[in-house]
């Protein structure tokens, strides 16, 4: 399929991907086919298009002005046929989809199963990550994000809002004392997520406290094992808890006080055109989300 894309499609995958090498391994050939392509195309044009360097590759100035007008006739020409055809309306080729560990476990693999099951022609790459990835360079179509969007070019679907919940086991609790006052959290010994939890002051309401902790674990299957464990108390979403709460195995704290919560987005290149793939997976999640009380 690489071999089948012109020299200007070529050239917007290096520009995309930030390297010669990177663009190569994304479509399955040799670097140096990717390089004698390119240089084609720059004798073609009587024109340099690419600054190279060891790690990444940028465009000059003109090279730029050449992406910026290929990108724009492309996603036009797929928009286009996307108006036209009714194969676009199938999810097909490979969705790359990033998303948190824990919350892929439970929202994000039911819809990529289910769309592996509905459509032979689509392939799936899962990557498990709370980072921020370079969507373009990295070849990823959607990534799924906890918390404020920083700014970006990207588009964004808001799938829902997390909703956290203070959580802690019967038996810390009987071992500890139940708080009845905010301030008294600061008396426990909390599970965090992250330093940058660990050191935030809670807030529930109007009033905020600063608690401490010796646990800090970026996992929220292993904090409700700590929880569960009677380890401490904990901050976190309220999906992870539902079954433990409804058993009684943990108890929320201070329920009547408001927490605020996470907007929860879907985050994909910003283009004219947007396949059957992220448009159906995106959809079936927002579905799934709301369906599972993240509304």
């Amino acid at each position: 399929m690489a071999i089948e894309l012109s020299n200007e499609q070529l050239f917007l995958h290096v520009v995309e991907a930030g390297s010669f090498k990177a663009a190569a391994e994304q479509l399955g050939i040799d670097p140096s086919l990717v390089s004698r392509r390119i240089v084609s195309l720059e004798q073609r044009l009587n024109v340099k298009l690419m600054t190279r360097s060891t790690k990444r590759s940028y465009p000059t100035e003109a090279g730029e002005q050449y992406y910026q007008g290929l990108r724009k006739l492309l996603d036009e020409q797929q928009a286009l046929e996307s108006q036209i055809s009714q194969t676009n309306e199938i999810p097909s080729g490979k969705l790359r989809v990033a998303a948190p560990h824990d919350f892929a476990r439970q929202f994000v693999l039911p819809v990529l199963t289910q769309m592996n099951e509905l459509y032979a022609s689509l392939s799936i790459e899962l990557t498990l990550s709370s980072q921020y990835e370079d969507l373009i360079g990295q070849g990823i179509d959607v990534a799924i994000r906890v918390g404020e969007l920083p700014d970006s070019s990207l588009r964004s679907k808001k799938l829902g809002e997390v909703r956290r919940v203070l959580v802690a086991s019967s038996a810390y609790l009987m071992r500890k004392g139940v708080p009845t006052d905010i301030t008294m959290l600061s008396e426990h010994d909390f599970i965090f997520y992250s330093g940058a939890q660990a050191q935030k002051p809670i807030e529930i309401g109007a009033k905020s406290v600063k608690v401490q902790g010796r646990f800090i674990v970026n996992s929220v299957s292993a904090l409700r094992d700590l929880v569960l464990q009677g380890q401490g108390i904990h901050l976190g979403p309220k999906w992870a808890f539902n079954e433990a709460l409804a058993s009684g195995d943990v108890v929320q704290l201070f329920k009547d006080q408001p927490l605020k919560g996470f907007p929860l987005h879907a985050l994909y290149p910003c283009r004219a055109f947007v396949p059957a793939k992220v448009r159906v997976f995106i959809d079936t999640l927002y579905a799934q989300c709301q369906q599972q009380g993240l509304g």
